[in-house]
């Protein structure tokens, strides 16, 4: 156990999410108190990381920033909370075009609503703010922290909104907030509708995986234990204000990514894959230059994704039964 450094317990907000809970598993294995926040139950604990170990303080409030902000700034003024960490989003770039009203509810005016709310909390010394790469909207190179913003969803407006707010935050109150983005993250524990884990459970249950426009769109996948490292130093040392890309810098596009599910598990690829269309909006391509925070704070990823990917085909096989019960596709919660 790594001393926590912090003068008090941690909320992390959107625990149950999957980067929510891994970080809170990081944070415990450091020491830290940490009490989490989501606004659904708990899920099965195959999904909550921080149960996997004993270790840390961890309490649990079901709470929802859209309806029940006053509980929780009444917890976070309660145990005097140090630190907030904001993983609660409505998250789905393609479904938020159906219902839009619902993204920007959460992830604009409930989200700002909060910030309000804790800048006036004296015991909070730092906010991290978990935003996306969404809010670039499609690009081409490397994207340094400082590329305007170019949303081109739903999704990626509501958070942008927020992330603009919050600059006027610090500027006019000297908000302590730090700001991430993370390329695609992934690893045990994820979400059956994100595509890796559900182009191995296709594999391992022998059903078809739709892939959207073939596949061709890139990205850079990341680890979950090098994102919670990174978010762990970056809210202990990084630079109040600032923005911090995270990312393993590797490019890969979905189709090679699938392909290389498929021969780890000696399955054939023509016989995996359905092609589909395109989902409204999708961003071919955004790689995100995170020369940043290996600069300033000496992070650098360090599980490659072949041996990431053995890690998450290990959890859905050591998991297959309970997980082939699971909904495999995403369920939009108002």
């Amino acid at each position: 156990m790594v001393e926590s450094r912090l003068s008090g317990p941690v909320v992390v907000l959107g625990s149950n999410s999957f980067s929510g809970a891994s970080f809170t598993a990081y944070a415990l294995e450091r020491g830290a108190e940490v009490i989490g926040i989501s606004r659904s139950p708990q899920p099965n604990s195959v999904f909550l990381p921080y149960t996997w170990d004993e270790c840390g303080s961890f309490q649990f409030h079901q709470l929802d920033i859209n309806h029940e902000l006053a509980q929780i700034i009444k917890v976070v003024r309660g145990e005097r909370v140090a630190v907030v960490v904001n993983f609660a989003a409505q998250g789905m770039v393609a479904e938020s075009w159906e219902s839009p009203g619902d993204w920007f509810t959460t992830n604009t005016l409930s989200t700002i609503r909060l910030h309000d709310e804790l800048r006036q909390c004296e015991s909070v010394e730092r906010y991290v703010h978990v935003s996306t790469p969404e809010v670039y909207g499609n690009c081409t190179g490397l994207v340094a922290e400082g590329e305007p913003f170019n949303p081109s969803t739903p999704y990626a407006v509501s958070r942008a909104a927020a992330d603009m707010s919050l600059r006027t935050f610090n500027a006019a109150y000297d908000f302590p907030v730090v700001t991430t983005r993370a390329a695609n993250v992934y690893g045990p524990g994820q979400q059956l509708f994100r595509i890796i884990p559900r182009t191995i459970l296709s594999v391992l249950t022998g059903d078809k995986l739709e892939l959207h426009g073939g596949g061709e769109s890139m990205r850079s996948f990341i680890h979950i234990r090098d994102v919670a490292n990174a978010t762990w130093k970056i809210m202990l040392d990084g630079a109040i204000g600032e923005d911090f890309h995270l990312s393993a810098g590797e490019a890969i596009s979905i189709r090679e990514l699938v392909g290389v599910i498929c021969d780890k598990l000696d399955a054939d690829f023509d016989e995996t894959v359905t092609i589909v269309g395109e989902r409204l909006g999708k961003d071919s391509a955004y790689l995100l230059d995170s020369s940043k925070v290996r600069n300033e704070l000496g992070w650098n990823a360090k599980v490659s994704l072949s041996d990431g990917l053995d890690e998450c085909i290990a959890w859905v096989r050591d998991n297959l039964d309970l997980l082939a019960a699971q909904p495999s596709q995403y369920v939009h919660k108002p």
